[in-house]
């Protein structure tokens, strides 16, 4: 299952039934789960983790040293779940000692050509990063993230869980859970409604996520106001929780 032509050091951990194509390099620490393919051309380096049944496709940089002039060769790592797909020239940074030591993607993504996840940054679930979508260091993104292509992310940003970047977005501050965020520097625009009604959520849950919305950037009242007045639909409303809890445990505020 390993083209004679890859490079594989004899420290890697590679399960049995894993693929690599010809000219791939697989560094020392690097170890990789039952299932997964890895095209030709891919360099992966170590310490990093990959889970089962991930596709790497050709010409891909995973697990190399973080883009940071702090970086003076610490052990750091990066871990990766299941089901993932990393197309062509995708680059992922493995962590630094100063950021936490170590670079997590969650499960079920997709990343598509030219997408960069830089040092330390935290992923979760289902997330699609289209074509050379940037993440620079220590973002957060929640589950079912969609970037648009060429949307870039700030340092130490959150996206909340559901959010959408639409493309050529500049993010710069914390977008919440539910919101559309567009332009250079992002704005809050709507409520990813598409999204949400693809993800099982009831008219009911997308109507009280709407009017969360309108409360929090269509009513005029002050930031504190509005949280007041959220706090008050959460306690009867279970989708409102996520939004609220967001946004009073951003740092460095939330797009307006």
């Amino acid at each position: 299952m390993i083209d004679p032509r890859a490079v594989i050091s004899p420290q890697a951990e590679i399960a049995a039934d894993v693929e690599i194509g010809p000219f791939s390099v697989i560094g020392p620490e690097v170890a990789i789960g039952s299932g997964s393919w890895i095209g030709p051309h891919a360099v992966i380096n170590g310490p990093t983790r990959i889970g089962a049944h991930n596709k790497v496709y050709q010409f891909a940089s995973i697990g190399d040293v973080p883009q940071d002039k702090k970086y003076k060769g610490e052990r750091t790592r990066l871990e990766i779940g299941d089901r993932n797909v990393f197309r062509e020239c995708v680059t992922v940074n493995r962590g630094t000692a100063h950021g936490g030591g170590v670079t997590r993607i969650g499960n079920d993504n997709l990343f598509m050509a030219y997408a960069h996840v830089a040092h330390d940054c935290q992923l979760g679930d289902q997330i699609v990063m289209a074509n050379c979508a940037t993440l620079a260091g220590h973002v957060e993104l929640g589950d079912w993230v969609i970037m648009g292509g060429l949307s870039a992310v700030h340092q130490f940003t959150k996206i909340g869980a559901h959010g959408f970047l639409a493309h050529n977005a500049a993010v710069t501050r914390d977008v919440p859970p539910y919101v559309m965020a567009v332009g250079r520097p992002a704005v809050p625009h709507s409520v990813n409604l598409e999204g949400l009604r693809r993800r099982g959520f009831t008219a009911g849950q997308i109507q009280n996520i709407r009017r969360a919305f309108r409360v929090l950037y269509r009513s005029g009242l002050k930031l504190s106001a509005a949280i007041e007045e959220l706090e008050k639909a959460a306690e009867s409303q279970a989708e409102i929780r996520p939004f609220v809890d967001f946004i009073k445990l951003s740092s460095r505020s939330i797009v307006r």
